[in-house]
């Protein structure tokens, strides 16, 4: 996610140079067919070229709305995802104890249990993240096995959705825990309450992952845009050449700031379509994980955490 408030020049350059350097080019073409050679033939009436522009001003609005939708609703879900594993921390914390008329077994064993179990839960955020972007198989070993048993660990890796595997591994320790007198029914069923709310959050990011933005709006946006821009000189030669001689070539940084104006709005809302690819416009889940792993290792008190993941080149990913 891009942090600085504003964009630095070589950010929007990198998506602006071509497009501006193709109606530069084509733009003076038409300029000097006009102007120089007299083909009076290309002009035409304003008023249809300005009504195109307000279609496509609305359609792409339209479609950006779409886009915002997708990526505030990732962020969101990870906030919600936040707020669980803080509730599943403070929760584990509190009820997983021994009952008053049990035999209270070693305080360090209960220590390795909740760590277990939180531990397992950083895991889950982290899989997650891998799963959404794609990684799993070259990230798994350095950014999510660290908080799994070697067991738990293969168990999981290879599963077509690992973050499900794990949720389910922390549903079975749950049975373990009331079994042995750890944990009273009715925490338990406030835990499983809680693996549902996660299973619900990772559902509505698989979906936004899985469910590509409607092509019809996303490719018609990007046809509509630059039929505009090879329209809009039409529409403008006229009306320059009645300032006077040579006054026709202002048609070119016209046309051009125009279009690039409308091209900008178009690639926006295409680099919000799609909010958990690892992109700068995207939801910064590994700072989000980060953010997560600090909350919960200090609520088992540990002392060694990691730091907050810093911005790099205005990026937050």
């Amino acid at each position: 996610m891009y942090v600085r408030n504003n964009i630095r020049f070589k950010v929007w350059w990198s998506y602006s140079w071509w497009p501006l350097l193709v109606c530069f080019l084509y733009d003076s073409f038409i300029c000097l067919l006009y102007g120089y050679f007299g083909v009076r033939a290309l002009d035409l009436p304003w008023a249809p070229v300005a009504t195109l522009g307000t279609a496509v001003a609305f359609y792409i609005g339209f479609k950006n709305n779409g886009s915002y939708d997708r990526f505030s609703e990732g962020r969101q879900l990870w906030g919600v995802i936040t707020n669980l594993s803080r509730l599943w921390a403070i929760s584990i914390s509190d009820y997983v104890q021994p009952a008053p008329d049990e035999v209270i077994p070693d305080p360090a064993e209960v220590r390795e249990l909740h760590r277990r179990l939180l531990y397992r839960q950083l895991a889950w955020v982290n899989a997650l993240r891998l799963h959404l972007r794609r990684q799993t198989a070259e990230r798994w070993d350095a950014e999510v096995a660290p908080f799994l048993s070697l067991a738990d660990s293969a168990a999981a890796r290879d599963r077509n959705n690992p973050p499900t595997h794990l949720l389910r591994q922390q549903s079975e320790e749950l049975r373990h825990l009331h079994q042995r007198g750890l944990l009273a029914v009715w925490r338990q069923v406030s835990l499983v309450d809680t693996l549902r709310d996660l299973f619900h959050a990772q559902g509505g990011c698989e979906r936004i992952k899985n469910t590509p933005f409607p092509r019809q709006y996303a490719y018609f946006s990007y046809v509509f845009v630059r039929v505009f821009a090879a329209v809009l000189p039409l529409g403008l030669v006229e009306e320059f050449d009645k300032m006077g001689p040579n006054h026709v070539w202002l048609t070119v940084p016209v046309a051009m700031l125009v279009a690039w104006v409308f091209n900008t709005i178009e690639v926006v809302g295409h680099t919000s379509e799609n909010p958990f690819d690892n992109t700068i416009n995207d939801v910064p889940m590994s700072s989000i994980c980060r953010t997560i792993e600090i909350d919960l290792r200090e609520l088992l008190g540990e002392k060694e955490l990691p730091t907050k993941l810093e911005a790099v080149n205005d990026v937050l990913y």
